[in-house]
């Protein structure tokens, strides 16, 4: 489900209007995230601590309403929800892309990514995600503790979904912190909306996935 904005009533037409003409209109910031409580919830549960930080983005991104934005034939559409396109590590070491559905309910989005995963695990090649506009752009670089990140990008394919990168989690002082790339297209957000991201994120993982029903 979606809906088509009023740009004549939108606040942001003038900078929509603008960026929108850019050749490359995205824009990034790396930031930090202290996911101690949600590592040592995975390991508590036994859980994969990959899906319960997958988890947590997803439901911030579905928060914060410009990032339920697209572009679609040069009008804005906003999806009801959004769910994700993630690349796939593969043990030997390809990688193929999956989408998995977002639920609000841990357990539910659990199932779907597992049964997700293991489809590209025992597959070859890329698979290009058939999700569609309504998706987060999601990879994990588990080994490397980045500080900055560029993305692939074809400019003649007019994209706008956010993409979000997760790093190598490392130990300081006492706490489990870990980089987080975003990337996002400045015809539909700006860095207010992806510091309101990071903070529900935060917010999010600092808090139980039991905890977070009623989110």
């Amino acid at each position: 489900m979606k809906e088509k904005l009023d740009l004549n009533s939108w606040i942001r037409k003038d900078h929509f209007e603008f960026f929108n003409t850019f050749d490359e209109p995205f824009f990034g910031v790396t930031v930090d995230v202290d996911c101690t409580a949600t590592y040592l919830e995975a390991k508590e549960r036994e859980v994969s601590f990959f899906l319960l930080y997958l988890h947590k983005s997803l439901l911030a991104a579905n928060s914060v309403e410009p990032f339920r934005y697209r572009i679609i034939d040069g009008e804005v559409w906003k999806y009801e929800q959004v769910h994700a396109s993630a690349t796939i590590n593969r043990p030997n070491g390809t990688f193929g892309f999956g989408y998995i559905d977002f639920y609000p309910e841990f357990e539910s989005f659990k199932a779907g990514a597992m049964e997700e995963i293991n489809k590209v695990e025992q597959s070859t090649g890329l698979i290009p995600s058939s999700g569609g506009e309504n998706v987060i752009h999601c990879s994990a670089l588990p080994w490397l503790n980045f500080k900055s990140i560029s993305h692939a990008r074809s400019f003649s394919f007019k994209d706008s979904c956010p993409k979000l990168s997760f790093g190598q989690v490392r130990d300081e002082a006492g706490q489990k912190i870990m980089p987080v790339s975003i990337h996002v297209n400045h015809a539909l957000m700006d860095g207010f909306h992806v510091s309101q991201f990071v903070s529900v994120y935060q917010d999010l993982l600092n808090q139980k996935t039991s905890d977070l029903i009623s989110t």
